[in-house]
């Protein structure tokens, strides 16, 4: 039985394929590290790894989407038995020069054990997003029950002020996207509650997810927003030095 189609019971990953990199291993390891909280089977890193190899062939700089299919018992509330790796390649996105975004009037429970998940549980996101393009915006940033800021649909948030870098703390409910742990590692990016009032007098926003990178944010519903370049270039030089064979 689909346990994936009948109960959203799945894992993915998007990447941004350069070969085998420091930055697949992140994928990887988040997909592993999903699998196991959720007590689900899980493919080794060997397996993961020829998977995307096999359909890739020798392409470099596509978009590959890897999902972790589940097969058992009809019942929901049992565990599957068996997995499938199936991998989906096609042309990435084209990278704005920058975005607006809104605040979207759905929101997320901290407390939810989903979202800290790329699950294939992904309505949610979809709503979120398709909110915002209706109302002209390319995404919308989601609060919780606290009125704190979480993520985008798709990206997690990065504000810098003044010298720092700063991104919603984990525990606000979201998904910690392997681009911002890469500039948690590399760029000093330090986690804090973050309300929409601190985004508006902040130096810059940026987006930030492995497909656009980092894309800078030039306006929150009316309000434009600066955008420091020197600081852009440097965030796009960390995640491309990460995501380049050359770093593996």
């Amino acid at each position: 039985m689909n346990r994936t189609l009948l109960f959203g019971e799945g894992l993915f990953e998007t990447i941004l394929w350069r070969g085998e990199t420091k930055k697949l291993r992140l994928h990887y390891e988040r997909m592993r590290s999903s699998a196991k909280a959720l007590e689900l089977p899980h493919p080794s890193y060997e397996e993961f790894l020829k998977a995307i190899k096999t359909k890739a062939q020798k392409d470099s700089g596509i978009y590959v989407k890897v999902l972790l299919l589940f097969s058992g018992p009809n019942s929901f509330g049992e565990k599957p038995e068996n997995y499938e790796l199936k991998v989906i390649t096609g042309e990435p996105p084209e990278v704005p020069e920058s975005v607006k975004i809104t605040v979207s009037p759905y929101r997320r429970h901290s407390k939810d054990p989903l979202c800290r998940h790329k699950t294939t549980s992904y309505l949610f996101n979809v709503l979120v997003r398709r909110e915002a393009r209706k109302r002209g915006f390319y995404d919308a940033l989601i609060l919780n029950e606290r009125e704190e800021i979480t993520e985008c649909s798709a990206s997690n948030i990065l504000l810098l002020k003044g010298e720092r870098l700063i991104t919603p703390a984990r525990d606000s409910g979201l998904l910690w996207g392997t681009t911002i742990e890469v500039l948690r590692r590399e760029a000093g990016v330090e986690e804090e509650y973050i309300k929409v009032s601190e985004v508006l007098s902040a130096d810059s926003l940026f987006l930030v997810n492995s497909l656009i990178g980092v894309v800078p944010v030039s306006a929150l519903g009316e309000e434009r927003l600066p955008v420091d370049r020197e600081v852009l270039r440097y965030l796009r030089s960390v995640v491309e030095g990460f995501n380049s064979p050359r770093g593996t």
